[in-house]
């Protein structure tokens, strides 16, 4: 149970432009969209074609290095609508930014993730993802090699997708794991099409979900989880107890969510 919560800085926090309305962050979401306003980004650390990597100029937590990796120059893009190869050359870049900050040395802990619509905290629609160095926290100490395994959907060379049997918040939580980093184009094609499942089909459709990168022994290898957002659970916001379906509905879900990855995929 994490009882060193990572502090927020309002201060800084109160600045930042929202396109969601979030009560009192309502006074900035006519700010303009800093992202499309690509000529006056500043403190880049890699570009390729318009995906930018580059320091949060809000960093709103405490003893954090917080940086922003942008997507794409289309404002309504998303993981879910990216061209195939769009969607496989974005993993890349992301996941070397992810390494480089990983294996820097600075930090106790790296997290990489990215949010999705007005459930998932996230602050603009812009597409963008956040990899944040924490000097004195290890972000994973309450996840567990447990949380990536779960019901099979299926496999592809060093990629395995599967519906988790302990997930973290929730629920319908889907693994994309590459054990050795290696076939990063059919991880990104199971991330893309388990993105395009969240939206579409689970549930009819959902309009917000996270995505979680976990290195896995040591930085060898990754997995992606994606969460769907809701309303969270009571029993998880007060006591911190995920809940998971039953495992006739999870088989049956692995089931259905194959049956959607392969229209275009072999597994």
């Amino acid at each position: 149970m994490d009882k060193d919560p990572l502090v927020y800085n309002y201060s800084i926090g109160k600045r930042k432009p929202y396109d969601y309305d979030y009560g009192n962050r309502q006074s900035n979401q006519n700010a303009s969209c800093p992202f499309c306003d690509v000529a006056h980004l500043e403190n880049i650390f890699r570009r390729e074609g318009d995906k930018i990597w580059l320091k949060n100029k809000y960093p709103t937590l405490l003893d954090t290095d917080q940086t922003i990796l942008i997507e794409s120059s289309d404002h309504q893009g998303d993981i879910s609508t990216y061209t195939r190869e769009e969607n496989q050359a974005l993993m890349k870049f992301a996941l070397d930014a992810f390494h480089e900050m990983y294996y820097s040395g600075k930090y106790k802990s790296v997290l990489w993730y990215k949010n999705f619509g007005p459930k998932s905290d996230g602050s603009l629609t812009h597409p963008h993802m956040q990899i944040v160095g924490l000097y004195k926290k290890d972000g994973y100490q309450d996840v567990g090699p447990e949380n990536f395994t779960g019901f099979e959907v299926g496999k592809s060379g060093d990629v395995e997708m599967n519906i988790s049997a302990t997930p973290v918040q929730g629920y319908q939580e889907v693994n994309i794991l590459t054990f050795h980093n290696q076939d990063l184009d059919i991880w990104a094609d199971l991330i893309q099409k388990g993105t395009q499942y969240m939206r579409s089909v689970l549930s009819h459709g959902v309009d917000s979900y996270n995505l979680f990168f976990y290195p896995l022994n040591d930085g060898e290898g990754t997995c992606c989880k994606i969460i769907p957002r809701f309303y969270a659970s009571p029993y998880f916001v007060g006591y911190k107890i995920s809940q998971v379906d039953d495992s006739d509905t999870l088989r049956w879900e692995a089931k259905r969510l194959k049956g959607f990855v392969t229209g275009g995929i072999s597994l």
